[in-house]
């Protein structure tokens, strides 16, 4: 299986860790919720698969273009 990068569309707070490491998702289940201009935007899995790897935390800021976390 492909792995699968998810990626921050925007800068923003990370306010919110849903989705931990080796849970399997599927479409649509919410990895982190994401803060920017006070309003709550989730991160959607577009594909089903195992979260590999989650390369951020609550509190952290990420960027446009950072990988929030890894699908496989």
């Amino acid at each position: 299986m492909a792995l699968e990068t998810i990626v921050a569309e925007m800068v923003a707070n990370v306010l919110k860790v849903v989705a931990v490491e080796g849970e399997l998702l599927a479409v649509g289940d919410t990895v982190v919720i994401l803060e920017s201009m006070k309003m709550e935007i989730p991160v959607l899995v577009e594909t089903t698969g195992t979260l590999r790897e989650l390369r951020v935390r609550e509190g952290d800021v990420v960027q446009e273009g950072d990988i929030i976390a890894v699908l496989g």
